[in-house]
């Protein structure tokens, strides 16, 4: 290998992804492999690792294996280097706009998900302190199961 590549346990270590799913993102076309060696293994580069990691990025806001395809063709296109009607640019820029408020909304939603469960979390502290106040008030250990 010249350095320029990485076989899939490289990526897989450096995105935090399994091999398993790295593997069904080029099945489903979200991402393909820049090369092969010469023994058939999936060799990527550095493009290929930030391309998983924009599909990574996405997974936890809830965003569809169709939607991050969409996102990618859009960017793909937008950083191709060919010319592009400014109509053409236009509008895959505002596609690419439409996914940065849909991903600005719901990192919201989940500040908002996060601040509950904070609350919840701290409600039941509070309520296990109440019950089993220690020495000095703090909570004494209770037995788990």
């Amino acid at each position: 290998m010249d350095g320029k590549h990485m076989q899939i346990g490289e990526v897989a270590a450096r995105t935090e992804l399994s091999l398993r799913t790295i593997r069904h993102y080029e099945e489903t076309g979200l991402v393909v492999p820049s090369a092969r060696s010469q023994g058939g293994f999936r060799l990527y580069t550095e493009n290929d690792v930030a391309r998983l990691m924009v599909i990574r990025r996405m997974k936890p806001l809830g965003f569809t294996l169709d939607q991050m395809r969409d996102l990618l063709e859009a960017t793909d296109r937008l950083d191709s280097g060919t010319q592009l009607a400014a109509g053409e640019r236009e509008d895959l820029l505002e596609r690419v706009h439409g996914f940065q408020q849909a991903a600005q909304q719901r990192v919201a939603d989940l500040r908002t998900q996060l601040a509950r469960a904070e609350e919840f979390a701290a409600t039941l502290g509070e309520r296990l302190a109440s019950a089993h106040p220690g020495p000095s008030g703090s909570v004494t250990p209770v037995a788990g199961p």
